[in-house]
């Protein structure tokens, strides 16, 4: 099974112990947000995430945190815990895939990283660039998920995933998974995520595709 990052990831650990049973997942929940941000010709250069944890966790996770006594968390506050992070979440790839065809994309180093906390969650802010050949938006796919389902990761509502920098007008469209799906995965045990092999396609995967006119 997959480690999870430092610091930020491993005190789930400690609160789900205290809160769940042991093979209950996923212990903790994270909306996502995602600018996706291509070249004039479509071509995707760079994945621009916003992550907002659950407010369980958000609160475990900053305990001690307020330097200054203020009731407030700055990014001050926060920027070594975003650092230490951002470098663990590397070893993960971001929980980030992002495919055209059967290639997948490998990304370089993150950038523009920080969090912020507005009074009940928090949320991690980074910039994923892509490293090496740039996908085409008409032929790629984006997922964000952990295979572990230690962490479920969801889309927002709304619009969750824009496209910005095309000459053309291009949308994301969002395939959320079979609502049954998730309630299924909540009663399973350890040893089927640990199953998991690295090239598998998990059903709570939720595919992004794109579309310019």
């Amino acid at each position: 099974m997959l480690r999870l990052p430092a610091i930020l990831f491993c005190t789930a650990c400690a609160l789900a112990g205290a809160t769940m049973p042991a093979a209950a997942h996923p212990h903790v929940l994270v909306s996502v947000r995602t600018v996706v941000v291509a070249d004039a010709g479509g071509a995707i250069t760079a994945l621009r995430h916003a992550w907002t944890f659950d407010e369980a966790f958000s609160a475990y996770s900053t305990t001690g945190l307020d330097k200054n006594k203020d009731g407030k968390l700055d990014r001050e506050e926060l920027a070594e815990l975003a650092q230490v992070n951002v470098e663990s979440l590397n070893e993960y790839e971001y929980f980030s895939f992002l495919k055209q065809g059967r290639a997948r994309t490998r990304f370089g180093q993150v950038s523009d990283y920080y969090l912020s906390h507005d009074g009940k969650a928090l949320t991690l802010h980074f910039t994923l660039p892509v490293d090496g050949t740039r996908p085409s938006l008409a032929e790629a796919r984006l997922e964000v998920y952990d295979p572990t389902f230690f962490v479920a990761f969801n889309f927002q509502e709304g619009t969750p995933v824009t496209v910005e920098g095309t000459a053309k007008p291009c949308e994301a469209k969002v395939s959320p998974p079979n609502p049954g799906v998730m309630a299924r995965l909540s009663q399973m045990g350890e040893g089927f995520f640990q199953s998991m092999g690295p090239n598998a396609n998990p059903d709570w995967a939720i595919p992004v595709r794109f579309s310019c006119k």
